[in-house]
């Protein structure tokens, strides 16, 4: 679209459940939730039944090891439903979305973006940016789903730099005279979404100005986008255009549908977009060796604003941290940890999960300072992404939920 050309994103053809009355079982949070709580995935299968579900399509991660045996059930599904009707093609354009949760209502707009300006390596100036390290080795078992599949789901949140609620705010405040797309409760506690559909061509020109003066006022090596949560499914994305790429002609480049892929974009100054630590939780060990693998890092008992809260069946005890050697406490506790050979390490969402898990024995807990979400794109253009694993948008429940699809292969 000749509007957005230059942009890195761009409007998209969207598919939704032809069906809408049993909407309700369709979204599922993103398959990176409740690694260490496969009792949630399971609670999730059972509301769902027999219906229809974005459930069907994806790998929650705690299922990673079964790839081999649900890979050729996903790809199955994902032409069934194309084929007979249970995806529809729902929107050319946008969509926007409203997204209600325990920390309130976060706006976005779903839309494609190029990867050709998408590069998850250290020390690239694209446009779109991770803001965490990618871990080069979770990228192949994503490939497994995606390369051979029909459909793309998405649970990638980008983020955009507006203060001064130039892009999708004002798209909110005309909602009414949008089409309504759909209008449901999210399973496993994760609120309420409501989507219209954008496409008329004022909107979505107006859409593109306001990205375009984003651009405009960029400085030197600043990022238009950065990825706040997905970038390892974004980055599998990416990996495979490069596959398709290879086996295409120059003159199909352009517009191949495996070039783009579905995110979600939000304003970071979006009240209900809130920055929650990514916690950890160390299996068959103790607190005193969890302490001891922390020593270089001079852990001093705290009081308030602890930098590090290690949780075990013993209590909790606060420490801040005489010998940072990152900025950020994240940064000292998982350089050291990277040093301990054989741990067995999870990352989760909310103090609440890791108490929970600590709880069930056998694992300690380290609770971990939120970071101040004003300081993101700053720190990354400055310095790179962040220690991996460094934060979270919301708790667990208030991730991005599969809803629209997409394809990603040539009609």
């Amino acid at each position: 679209m000749a509007k957005f050309e230059g942009l890195s994103v761009g409007p998209g053809v969207f598919y939704l459940p032809a069906n809408s009355a049993q909407m309700e079982k369709w979204p599922i949070v993103a398959c990176d939730q409740y690694t260490a709580q496969k009792e949630k995935w399971e609670q999730a299968d059972r509301q769902v039944g027999t219906a229809s579900s974005a459930l069907r399509l994806i790998i929650p991660e705690c299922y990673l090891e079964e790839s081999d045996a649900r890979v050729p059930v996903i790809q199955r599904t994902m032409r069934e439903y194309i084929n007979t009707g249970v995806l529809a093609e729902a929107v050319r354009g946008m969509v926007l979305l409203e997204r209600e949760t325990q920390s309130g209502k976060r706006l976005g707009l779903v839309l494609t973006v190029d990867l050709e300006d998408y590069d998850f390596a250290p020390g690239t100036y694209s446009p779109i940016r991770p803001t965490e390290g990618t871990i080069l080795s979770r990228i192949p078992p994503r490939q497994k789903v995606r390369r051979g599949a029909t459909l793309e789901l998405s649970h990638v949140l980008l983020l955009c730099d507006d203060a001064n609620r130039t892009v999708i705010e004002p798209v909110y405040e005309k909602r009414e005279a949008l089409r309504p797309l759909y209008d449901t409760d999210l399973l496993l506690d994760g609120g309420h979404a409501r989507g219209w559909a954008i496409e008329d061509e004022e909107t979505l020109g107006a859409i593109a100005i306001a990205i375009r003066n984003l651009q405009k006022q960029l400085p030197e090596n600043g990022i238009l986008f950065a990825v706040g949560d997905g970038n390892h499914s974004l980055a599998t994305a990416k990996a495979h255009w490069l596959e398709v790429k290879e086996m295409l002609p120059e003159a199909e480049w352009a517009d191949h549908p495996a070039r783009f892929a579905m995110v979600e974009l939000n304003n970071i100054y979006d009240e209900s977009l809130i920055f929650e630590p990514i916690h950890r939780v160390l299996f068959h060990v103790t607190e005193e060796e969890t302490r001891a693998a922390l020593k270089d890092a001079e852990l001093a008992p705290a009081g308030e604003n602890p930098d590090v809260t290690i949780v075990s069946a013993k209590g909790e005890k606060h420490y801040h941290i005489g010998h940072p050697t990152h900025a950020l406490p994240v940064g000292t506790v998982q350089k050291l940890l990277d040093q301990w050979p054989g741990l067995e390490l999870d990352y989760v969402h909310g103090e609440a999960a890791v108490r929970d898990i600590v709880a069930k024995g056998d694992a300690v807990g380290i609770l971990l300072p939120p970071m101040p979400k004003e300081m993101l794109f700053p720190a990354v253009a400055q310095n790179g992404p962040l220690p991996r694993k460094t934060f979270s948008m919301g708790e667990a429940n208030e991730k991005r939920y599969y809803m629209e699809a997409r394809k990603i292969v040539k009609e």
